[in-house]
């Protein structure tokens, strides 16, 4: 019975001491004073390349690490990404009321009628 007990503590140490870091500290100070002077997607995929990781990685470790921003949703048009609920509220407040099915309608028409209640 003690066997088994003390089989499991030195299981579980050798468990523990077998995990293989994928990032050596120098490699992880190297990341973060990169990434902190240039904070963008090229310096991600310029460190993934350097480093022989994936930039999900990088982007994985930069965000454990507390430094890694986010790059904002954009259209292919290069405008940040709007909701459509977003444009209801606009309408909404506009007029007054709630009209909880107007989101049915198209994004573009939501847009133009958000726009011209805004203009008046």
């Amino acid at each position: 019975m003690i066997r088994k007990i003390l089989n499991i503590f030195t299981k579980q140490k050798e468990n523990e001491m077998a995990q293989v870091k994928n990032y050596s500290e120098k490699d992880v100070s190297m990341m973060i004073e990169t990434y902190t002077a240039s904070p963008t997607r090229d310096t991600v995929d310029m460190l993934a390349e350097k480093l022989g990781k994936n930039a999900r990685s990088i982007i994985a470790k930069l965000s454990r690490e507390g430094v890694y921003v986010a790059q904002p949703r954009v259209t292919k048009a290069g405008e940040p990404v709007v909701l459509k609920s977003e444009f209801v509220d606009r309408i909404q407040a506009s007029l007054g009321i709630e009209l909880p099915s107007l989101v049915k309608a198209t994004k573009i028409d939501l847009a133009k009628l958000a726009d011209h209640l805004e203009a008046q």
